[in-house]
């Protein structure tokens, strides 16, 4: 039989994604600001950018309640994945809401289908809400008519995390787990930890594992074990950061 204390059972934890939920901070604040000035946007397009991690997909789920009190919108707004649009999207996705959220503009690979639903959506008076991980003019569209398109589409970037922002996430990530981390761990974590969004998650998460395999309280010396694992998989696979 398998030493129980090395088998961990994944429990699916639900991240908060409502408004409240998200940390707002000097490197998100312009994005904030932006997305909740909706329906008065400088156009009916607006695309959030920035590394993985860092928020897009709750700003993008705050931009659905946005639509919801605002608009008075029964529905959940449709989100879908840029590398899925095809070509029928452009006039089926608007019969079902003026209101979109087109993510991962960076896996874009029907340009034609985006060209179309953006021409759509401007002309009728709808609105796109855009995410990627790359502002759209660092996108490289090979359709000369879509790159001048997404070109004048306003875009704000999410960057870097400072101490005050990576503290707040580190709380939060714990608490979506019902850890209730001390400041002694935090203060750790933000001493040794990769300083971005994604490492964050991918640290709590491992944190959350070895707590528990080995049924033991989130601590230091498991912060430190979480660390080394994350590290010595990114060296073993010839990651550089």
């Amino acid at each position: 039989m398998s030493n129980p204390s090395q088998l961990a059972l994944e429990f699916e934890h639900r991240p908060c994604f409502a408004a409240e939920d998200f940390l707002v901070s000097g490197c998100n604040r312009q994005a904030v600001q932006l997305l909740e000035s909706w329906p008065n946007w400088p156009y009916f397009a607006l695309c959030i950018f920035g590394p993985a991690g860092c928020g897009k997909t709750h700003l993008a789920h705050v931009f659905t309640d946005l639509v919801a009190q605002k608009a008075a919108v029964p529905y959940l707004i449709p989100a879908i994945d840029a590398a899925k649009l095809k070509m029928s999207d452009a006039h089926t996705l608007f019969e079902k809401s003026a209101y979109l959220i087109i993510e991962n503009m960076e896996k874009l690979k029907n340009q034609e289908a985006l060209f179309h639903l953006y021409n759509t959506y401007r002309d009728l008076g709808g609105n796109i809400l855009f995410t990627s991980n790359a502002a759209p003019a660092r996108l490289h569209f090979s359709l000369p008519d879509l790159r001048s398109r997404m070109n004048i589409v306003p875009a704000v970037e999410i960057t870097a995390p400072d101490d005050e922002l990576l503290s707040a996430l580190l709380i939060k990530l714990f608490t979506d787990r019902q850890i209730m981390p001390t400041p002694e761990i935090i203060n750790y974590i933000l001493a040794n930890m990769e300083r971005s969004f994604e490492f964050a998650r991918s640290l709590i998460a491992e944190v959350d594992y070895i707590s528990l395999a080995k049924k033991r309280a989130v601590s230091i010396p498991i912060i430190k074990e979480a660390l080394d694992s994350i590290y010595h998989n990114r060296a073993a696979q010839g990651e550089l950061f």
